[in-house]
């Protein structure tokens, strides 16, 4: 009774794919099934194949799925002083938040594991945002987020997009457009939303959510 359970749950997930059992088992295997309909034997060998079927579809779409990080930006911001890790490389129009038009920082800031000046340290967000709104309410960001420790220690995620100028806790995503080592071919978004801010210092969570081609 058991082998024959789990005979009919295999082909019910079989036939969920959109397989046609037909075509998974040999015609001569068919005959024999009609000839043997009465063999317990027959039933343990279609069942083992089943299970093998399933677990090698199970395996394949395990790729599927995406993978979650979480880590945050810690900067010290434009004249903070000697130790700024965002400076300007022109300066055409002032602004306190480098959005100016047509203005182009670069930056090098320390990620770290948590929100703590003192937590941990994962990588390095290195990058270039250029003042491209003649509102200047955003601008347009180019990064390399760079592991340095850790499992995902030589890797790097490639990142896009726009930057508001926002007050803290406001949510907005950049495209994951690629990276290297552990982070080859990869695809999907990052998620940033400020969360601390003082006179020479701003922090940041960063949620990446990555997919894999």
């Amino acid at each position: 009774m058991a082998f024959h359970n789990a005979l009919l749950i295999h082909a019910l997930f079989i036939e969920h794919l959109g397989i046609n059992i037909a075509y998974l088992v040999h015609p001569t295997t068919m005959q024999m099934a009609s000839s043997l309909s009465s063999s317990s034997s027959f039933v343990v060998v279609v069942v083992v194949f089943l299970l093998f079927f399933t677990s090698l579809c199970t395996a394949q779409s395990g790729t599927d799925g995406y993978l979650h990080l979480r880590f945050y930006n810690h900067e010290r911001v434009l004249s903070s002083g000697p130790n700024a890790t965002v400076v300007y490389a022109v300066e055409r129009r002032g602004s306190t938040s480098g959005a100016g038009f047509g203005n182009l920082i670069v930056y090098d800031n320390l990620l770290r594991q948590g929100v703590e000046p003192d937590s941990p340290i994962v990588g390095r967000n290195q990058g270039m945002g250029v003042g491209s709104s003649v509102a200047e309410n955003s601008g347009l960001t180019i990064l390399q987020l760079v592991f340095t420790a850790g499992e995902y220690n030589g890797s790097s995620i490639a990142v896009q997009g726009p930057f508001p100028v926002a007050p803290l806790q406001t949510l907005f995503e950049r495209a994951i457009t690629g990276g290297t080592g552990r982070f080859r071919n990869a695809r999907g978004y990052l998620w940033t939303r400020e969360v601390r801010s003082t006179n020479t210092t701003l922090t940041g969570r960063l949620d990446a959510y990555i997919t894999f081609l």
